[in-house]
């Protein structure tokens, strides 16, 4: 068919869609189940988008792969549980997350956190008294097997000293010496083998800051990964590597910064092109909802919403990775009130808190039925230890204060966890 035949049947159809959407308060509804918009004019232009994606080739998903590493429970949460000072509230905050239904925690082990003083140097002297730096860590490992929860240990955010003598790339730029960040990786899991066998090496290395204060690089992470991979390996065969959370992007400068990226699907496909398709058993994507809905199906490279980790499938089927899912490591929406003292107060899109409690439900059960790749879904995040973040928007995102008063959200995954059981 011409692509002139194919535009007036996209108009036709367009045409006929708004009239039925006039005609029908329900058709509103119904349209939001379509194009992830409340809004009618959002709507409007939601549906036009659809059509033109129909233009597009067709995707390679292979939703009837013999998919691995997709656990029966996928209710995740992040936390920050190295942070909370106390142990009290580290298990209150599990036994809490537990009870709620979740199995997952995405927690960090930073590095600059546990080996800090020198390479080789596990003691914490930041303050008196000295102590052992896993000590922390011990715990929180201890406690999430008490309470029945897997980790998912997020490794990265190198020590100053493996900064020594390399161009300043800020907190979380990569090591002068890979190496040195592979061997604290075969530390670590050394130290928790067999008790922590999920491994995700770095996050959002694609975007400012997390790649440093440079370019970056696709090649330069898959060398990471690939070294930290061989590691996690040798000390367990059937230790899990996930690769790092892609941020999704549509930069394509290669970087700049600050606030610069690199266009994640670019960046996964040159992964591939490096040789990490042989350094990770399961992808990352983050589940951020943005703009739009969870049901927002547009699925177009230059746009980013909550389903653009179906192009990143795309991209793993074409490159034989049809038997690895997809982990969405962040998913949330944005409820940060309208103040205007709150920094980047719109940058990750705004919703009230009643439609965070309504869209994050949503989008799990959506993957449930829809994305048969995807696996733990992690929601960010689960609280803070202070509230000195209150200015940034960001905060925003938390299921509890730091108090542990919940929010609509918190008490909406509970529900949805509950309607999930057997």
């Amino acid at each position: 068919m011409r692509p002139q035949s194919v535009l007036s049947l996209l108009i036709a159809g367009l045409v006929i869609g708004l009239g039925v959407w006039l005609a029908s308060p329900a058709a509103a509804e119904r349209f939001f189940y379509l194009t992830g918009e409340e809004n009618r004019v959002a709507q409007l232009r939601a549906l036009w988008n659809l059509a033109l994606d129909q233009t597009r080739p067709p995707l390679q998903l292979a939703p009837d792969a013999d998919i691995q590493h997709l656990p029966d429970n996928p209710l995740g949460v992040n936390t920050f549980l190295e942070q909370e000072v106390e142990e009290a509230k580290r298990e209150r905050s599990l036994q809490m997350i537990r009870d709620a239904g979740f199995a997952w925690i995405r927690q960090p082990f930073t590095w600059s956190d546990i080996e800090i003083h020198g390479k080789g140097d596990f003691e914490d002297r930041r303050n008196q008294p000295y102590r052992s730096a896993w000590d922390k860590y011990d715990n929180i490992v201890a406690l999430a097997e008490r309470y029945g929860l897997r980790i998912i240990a997020r490794l990265g955010a190198p020590p100053a000293w493996a900064h020594a003598g390399y161009a300043d790339l800020g907190e979380f730029g990569p090591p002068a010496r890979f190496e040195d960040f592979a061997d604290f990786v075969e530390v670590v899991a050394r130290r928790y083998k067999g008790r922590v066998t999920h491994w995700q090496i770095w996050n959002e290395p694609n975007i400012f800051p997390e790649w440093g204060n440079q370019r970056a690089n696709p090649e330069d992470y898959a060398r990471l990964l690939c070294l930290a991979h061989a590691r996690l390996k040798r000390v367990d065969a059937n230790n899990v590597v996930i690769a790092a959370a892609l941020a999704p992007t549509i930069a394509q400068d290669g970087g700049g910064y600050p606030g610069g990226g690199f266009d994640d699907l670019i960046f996964l496909q040159r992964m591939y092109q490096a040789g990490a398709g042989r350094c990770f058993d399961v992808a990352a994507a983050q589940g951020y909802g943005l703009f739009s809905g969870p049901y927002d199906r547009r699925l177009n490279p230059l746009q980013t919403n909550v389903a653009r980790h179906v192009l990143m499938r795309d991209i793993m089927v074409r490159n034989g990775d049809a038997h690895k899912p997809i982990w969405l490591s962040e998913v949330n929406w944005n409820a940060v009130p309208n103040d205007p003292s709150i920094a980047d107060l719109t940058r990750f899109g705004r919703v009230t808190p009643e439609q965070q409690a309504r869209y994050v439900p949503m989008l799990f059960e959506r993957a449930r039925a829809e994305w048969p790749w995807v696996g733990v879904m992690s929601v960010w995040f689960f609280k803070r230890p202070g509230d000195a973040e209150k200015n940034q928007s960001w905060y925003y995102f938390r299921m509890l204060e730091p108090d542990f008063t919940p929010t609509p959200l918190w008490e909406a995954m509970k529900a949805y966890a509950r309607s999930r059981r057997p």
